[in-house]
């Protein structure tokens, strides 16, 4: 994760969001965000990791954003690759080897990858040839984050009998973020000159809600006057609620306001069918905040016994 600020600049974007970029090849993923935490002067973070030479879908996360990370790294991955083999094989035996290499698989980090190379086990979701010419295969691939797809070359090259390694990568997608909202490092910085000449209409477009990275997960609604002392870390009770989606105890909620701001992401203290919105009880415990403290006025109000009590 990268975090980057331009202090000589008024910051071009001060709230938590995420941009999803096109990577082009030959920057590091490390670079293609501190490109953008400057053009918007801000802190920026990146989840899922991209060689140089690999293109597509790269998270940036824009402010506290940034406390998103452990669950954008998890997100599924697709991508479309370029294998050569090192011999010629036949067509049908090229499609069955990939149905072969659908399902939990064992790997081992490349050597020219940053992590500890240990045994790990991944799974394939769905592998399908796309096209072969001559020793090229074109494939689609969809994975577990931290599969290896250079590792996944190397061993149907050794399954095909003639060895094999991956030409060309692009990430096409990751968790619900595809390759159809991806903007350009061009578009950013054109975006970011609009502003400068007080258009923010382009800039603002192309930010996602944080809530856009949890689009699975249940919500919770809540009252104006409770949000304030949620943000400031406070145990949200049945008072406080205004609706809800099921949840079951310890699960993690997403904390919305009337208006579907993105507040917090929380730990259900009780079951769902225990809640009736409106009453006392403490019902969701604040882990990640994402609103900040005075964004609305102050309204709700808890004893610090029950507080304390509701975080043990």
């Amino acid at each position: 994760m990268t975090a980057c600020t331009d202090k000589a600049d008024t910051p071009l974007w001060d709230r938590a969001g995420i941009l999803v970029i096109d990577k082009p090849r030959g920057p590091s993923s490390h670079q293609v965000a501190a490109w953008v935490g400057r053009m918007l002067g801000c802190q920026v973070g990146h989840a899922g990791t991209l060689d140089p030479q690999v293109s597509g879908v790269l998270l940036v996360m824009l402010g506290n954003a940034v406390r998103l990370a452990p669950l954008l790294l998890q997100h599924d991955k697709e991508y479309i690759c370029l294998m050569r083999l090192h011999g010629d094989v036949d067509k049908n035996r090229i499609e069955q080897i990939a149905a072969e290499f659908t399902g939990r698989l064992y790997q081992r980090p490349p050597r020219k990858s940053a992590v500890k190379r240990v045994l790990r086990i991944r799974t394939i979701h769905k592998l399908k040839i796309l096209d072969n010419e001559g020793r090229l295969v074109l494939f689609r691939v969809k994975c577990d984050a931290g599969t290896y797809i250079r590792s996944l070359c190397h061993h149907m090259g050794l399954a095909l009998g003639t060895g094999a390694h991956m030409v060309e990568l692009r990430r096409i997608r990751s968790g619900a973020f595809s390759e159809q909202g991806m903007h350009t490092l061009y578009d950013i910085q054109d975006a970011c000159n609009a502003v400068k000449e007080g258009n923010r209409t382009l800039l603002a477009s192309m930010i996602l809600s944080v809530d856009a990275a949890v689009p699975d997960l249940p919500t919770v609604i809540i009252r104006d006057t409770a949000i304030d002392a949620v943000c400031r870390g406070a145990v949200l009770a049945g008072v406080g609620i205004i609706r809800n989606d099921e949840f079951k105890k310890d699960q993690t909620v997403a904390v919305l306001s009337q208006k579907k701001e993105f507040i917090c992401l929380g730990r259900a203290l009780i079951h769902s069918s225990s809640l009736k919105p409106g009453e006392t009880g403490l019902v969701i415990a604040p882990t990640t905040v994402f609103l900040r403290p005075g964004t609305y006025p102050r309204g709700w109000t808890t004893s610090c016994k029950e507080e304390k009590k509701g975080r043990k």
